[in-house]
């Protein structure tokens, strides 16, 4: 059995906030259960614009589920979403699907489409969600491929092609072809070796730097955790319980934070 989160609670160090600006993402309050089973239990996070996000913690705490919220994937019971100060929650479908266009995504094991060629996969976004001529779609993913150490002579290549890094290349190269001024990654180094891991950490640092996008990572690999973040939350028993700049990381104060990072198997986080 876990411990009880409140203890955990008391720990939260404050959220990063500039009280001049708009958060980029800002969740308060939100709750979401699947029957019996609450997964958010009052989730508070607040993503400055141009900030890079990173949250920890084990597995079935809801991390994917936090994501899946902001996105519209899952309904939330209860609580608010914003992006940009806009409420996601309740919102009406047209609504949703705009801000839907701010976003970037390169999902778990890269989730690339086995029958399309490598541009393809890449300008899929372009093509069905800017309507842009596949001609010039091609284009674009071309270059998008170069930024992240590929080029047009995997362009007409498969997927199954490729090694799993070279993929999880191309799935970040479509993460950022439509430009968006958001993206989410999801476990972004899993399955990949660490020399390879390091890579895309870079690649992933370097492209959101160059878009000057917002970045929300969910990830359970705490090198890649302090390479691509500027703050890392904790979320423990379906509540943010630490919030704090990188560099603070170490010095956190919270024993929940102090035992994940270090993967020690005592302390007050527990298994069944």
């Amino acid at each position: 059995m876990m411990t009880d989160a409140t203890q955990a609670g008391s720990q939260t160090a404050p959220q990063p906030s500039n009280p001049t600006s708009q958060a980029k993402i800002e969740m308060s309050g939100v709750v979401k259960a699947f029957g019996s089973k609450k997964v958010l239990q009052g989730v508070d996070l607040r993503v400055e614009r141009g900030h890079s996000m990173v949250i920890i913690g084990g597995s079935g705490t809801g991390k994917s589920v936090m994501l899946k919220s902001i996105l519209g994937l899952v309904k939330a019971d209860q609580g608010s979403i914003k992006i940009d100060g806009q409420e996601m929650v309740g919102a009406k479908s047209k609504d949703r699907e705009s801000l839907l266009k701010k976003f970037g995504m390169l999902f778990q094991g890269g989730a690339l489409f086995d029958s399309l060629p490598i541009w393809y996969n890449v300008a899929f976004g372009l093509i069905y969600g800017k309507n842009i001529s596949k001609e010039e779609a091609r284009t674009i993913a071309i270059e998008k491929l170069n930024e992240v150490g590929m080029g047009e002579s995997i362009a007409d290549q498969y997927p199954a092609e490729l090694s799993g890094g070279m993929q999880k290349r191309v799935a970040l190269a479509r993460a950022i072809a439509t430009n968006p001024e958001i993206i989410f990654f999801d476990e972004p180094t899993t399955g990949l070796d660490p020399i390879m891991a390091d890579v895309i950490n870079e690649l992933i640092v370097k492209c959101v730097k160059n878009l000057g996008a917002t970045a929300l990572t969910i990830t359970h690999d705490m090198a890649s955790a302090r390479k691509i973040a500027d703050h890392i939350a904790m979320i423990h028993q379906g509540k943010i319980i630490w919030t704090g700049a990188v560099e603070e990381l170490d010095h956190s104060g919270n024993p929940y934070v102090d035992q994940f990072i270090h993967g020690r198997a005592s302390g007050p986080i527990t298994g069944v």
